[in-house]
């Protein structure tokens, strides 16, 4: 295949175009940042450009991202936020009281957590489904009030359960519902929500979409414009929940180098999973491209050229065990976050909750671009130790 199709240039291609921004006048073909905060008008009070009125989101650095993500994903339109978290909760806000929300039992606990707390102060009825199991969602469904939003996280983090988007959105739409999934750990390079019925796309973009872990962003796309959209939109507006112009310039010089970044990434993680999957010392391996994983089938049908650079880990042994193999890593750091170049490594148990039901001996690893045999070396010397 040609690096061009009918339907338009491939995706490494928008990505690495940020944007097809050319200066006409200098050449320059870097978008600038725009660091103003406010707009010019002329002498009739007219904006000089009708598109830049205050930075709160009318900022021309913000248009060459959020037409790239949008693009990367299939859809119509994208909005910048300040975190995935203020994407998130830009959505429920729009949401009366009264409103019902489907969600996974098993998520990113910072999204589960405000979900939560949001919904019972704000009178938002919640109920769950499994996420390794698509059909669940049937029966969460409120048949007597309906249904405004079911929630997918794909592959999810940090249990890694794959959800079935189009089986999901076949049910959520069937009630009349909207089907929101965050793709954070996926990326638009494995998979595209929208083109499986997903009617928005929502990113953490601090993670895979940024890449430098020195951004903090959300991004929200959708397949096209619908009230909810309208009122995100507004939210988005009155609330000024955006990213500084440096930040949106950042995210989309981190964008032009996602494919090369990601792909790496992905193909260093399958071999680590399959290191781990053999190991003595290791439990479980939590990672929807080995054949094993329940979800591996369902990933394959969704999920194109890979499955992610997360993957989760389960060592035999408790929390001491664990917390002593995260440290006595060298080259893999220990820390929270994930998609950046650098690998890291979490022991998500010390930050969530019990009632998330992660496993003690669970440890989180975010896959990065170093080299793949040094990443391997560093996590059998550190399992290796175990014994000593």
């Amino acid at each position: 295949m040609g690096e061009l199709d009918n339907e338009g240039p491939a995706g490494a291609t928008v990505a690495a175009k940020g944007g097809h921004y050319l200066n006409v006048n200098s050449g320059a073909i870097t978008p600038p940042i725009d660091l103003s905060t406010t707009f010019a008008r002329d002498d009739r009070y007219n904006p000089i450009n009708p598109a830049n009125l205050y930075s709160r989101d009318n900022s021309p650095t913000f248009i060459h991202a959020e037409r790239t993500i949008a693009e990367l994903e299939d859809g119509d339109e994208c909005l910048l936020f300040g975190s995935g978290m203020a994407a998130i909760a830009a959505i429920f806000y729009t949401l009366k009281p009264g409103s019902h929300v489907v969600l996974p039992d098993s998520m990113y606990w910072g999204a589960y957590s405000w979900i939560r707390l949001h919904c019972e102060r704000a009178d938002i009825f919640t109920s769950y489904y499994d996420p390794a199991d698509a059909a669940t969602i049937a029966a969460a469904i409120d048949r007597q009030t309906r249904t405004n939003i079911v929630w997918v996280e794909t592959p999810s983090n940090p249990m890694m359960h794959v959800t079935d988007i189009a089986l999901a959105a076949e049910i959520a739409h069937e009630a009349g519902a909207l089907l929101c999934v965050d793709s954070t750990a996926a990326t638009p390079v494995f998979c595209k929500p929208l083109n499986y019925g997903a009617d928005l796309v929502i990113h953490s973009a601090t993670k895979y979409l940024n890449g430098h872990s020195d951004v903090l962003a959300g991004a929200l796309v959708t397949r096209d414009r619908h009230d909810l959209w309208d009122q995100v939109a507004r939210e988005r507006h009155l609330a000024g929940a955006v990213p500084g112009n440096l930040e949106a310039w950042l995210l989309l010089r981190g964008i032009r180098t996602l494919f090369v970044r990601v792909e790496r990434a992905a193909v260093s993680a399958m071999r680590i999973a399959t290191m781990l999957r053999a190991h003595g010392a290791v439990e479980a391996v939590l990672y929807p491209g080995l054949a094993d994983h329940p979800g591996h089938e369902v990933a394959q049908r969704q999920m194109t050229g890979g499955f992610g650079a997360l993957l989760s880990f389960q060592v035999r042994g408790d929390e001491a065990v664990a917390k002593k193999v995260a440290g006595q890593l060298q080259t893999i750091i220990s820390a929270t976050s994930l998609g950046g170049v650098e690998t890291l490594i979490e022991h998500r148990y010390s930050v969530e909750p019990p009632e998330t039901g992660v496993p003690e001996n669970l440890l989180r690893l975010s896959v990065g671009i170093e080299s793949c045999d040094d990443l391997i070396a560093d996590l059998q010397q550190s399992l290796a130790a175990l014994d000593k």
